[in-house]
């Protein structure tokens, strides 16, 4: 396990520098003064944007900029802005725990409904019930995120009066139940459809019918052999959704006004505070690369026939 975890970790180097890399170059190689846009259509001193870019290190070449960003990395530094100069990791830390609380919702909201209802369609495969949660599930798929956000604030905000239209607080976890409902609406679908498929293909392995033969209940096979090797696909998808819940935030922190790292994002793409995105992003794919490591380690507790060399 030791020897394929040091294995996993070197792996990630050359992914982690080539997804920040494609991101730092997207950014910094589009045309465009990020500098001079600070002051719009005023006139300004060719000298201070020199010293400005001097300062902040854009006057270098690309590759040198993306070698000081690297090695700022391991310093704990993920840039600065330009306009304020406020260092990325304050607006990181500022945005981040509001993002997380509704992450956090969404993820648990996916987990526990997303699975129940697959556990029920699979074990009823064929009948109106499964037919029923194939159906909701395939409506949640087909209809874009920023459309179920907008219907949910006009029935269950403006109609129904059961929640805030917008986020006044983002500390209370029942002002973020309806944006995280909203977030895990496309990820509850996929799990459901998946836990469905697995446990449905589980229910009639040999296994199952040895568990039966041996005097388990129905109730006790489930429990322990079903749902233990139904798990498996599950837990991977749930493990990479993750990364796209935070991602999906950015969609749903703008509908519900929430001032999370979607909205941190959304400004520093209006502002072209390049530095900004890039810190951000930088740290959404080290949260994507535990996550996925983390997942990849939980087979061996899931299934025990998995082992690592």
């Amino acid at each position: 396990m030791g020897r394929y975890v040091v294995r996993r970790l070197l792996q990630m180097i050359p992914v982690f520098i080539g997804a920040t890399l494609l991101v730092f170059l997207m950014m910094y190689a589009l045309p465009g003064d990020p500098v001079r846009a600070l002051w719009g259509e005023r006139s300004v001193d060719e000298a201070q944007i020199a010293a400005m870019k001097a300062d902040l290190g854009l006057d270098l070449p690309l590759w040198q900029q993306y070698l000081n960003y690297l090695l700022g990395l391991f310093q704990g530094d993920f840039g600065t802005q330009i306009a304020s100069g406020r260092p990325v990791i304050d607006v990181i830390t500022s945005a981040l725990p509001a993002t997380l609380r509704l992450t956090a919702l969404a993820f648990l909201i996916t987990v526990v409904l997303g699975v129940g209802l697959g556990v029920i369609a699979g074990l009823r495969r064929g009948g109106k019930t499964d037919r029923a949660i194939l159906f909701v599930t395939l409506l949640f798929i087909s209809v874009p995120v920023f459309v179920i956000g907008y219907l949910y604030q006009v029935f269950f905000a403006h109609n129904l009066g059961w929640a805030r239209p917008t986020v006044q607080d983002p500390t209370a976890w029942s002002q973020l139940l309806l944006p995280a409902l909203v977030l895990a609406s496309l990820s509850l679908a996929y799990v459901a459809r998946l836990t469905r498929t697995s446990v449905a293909e589980n229910k009639r392995a040999d296994y199952m019918r040895t568990a039966r033969a041996k005097g388990l209940t129905g109730r006790r096979a489930v429990s322990v052999h079903l749902m233990r090797n139904s798990l498996i696909p599950v837990v991977t998808f749930l493990g990479v959704d993750i990364g796209n819940l935070m991602a999906g935030a950015i969609v749903t922190e703008g509908i519900f006004n929430v001032n999370g790292i979607g909205s941190a994002v959304y400004r520093a793409l209006s502002y072209r505070e390049g530095a900004t995105v890039v810190g951000i992003v930088t740290f959404m794919i080290l949260v994507y690369l535990v996550v996925t490591l983390l997942v990849d380690l939980l087979y061996a507790v899931l299934d025990p026939r998995i082992r690592y060399a």
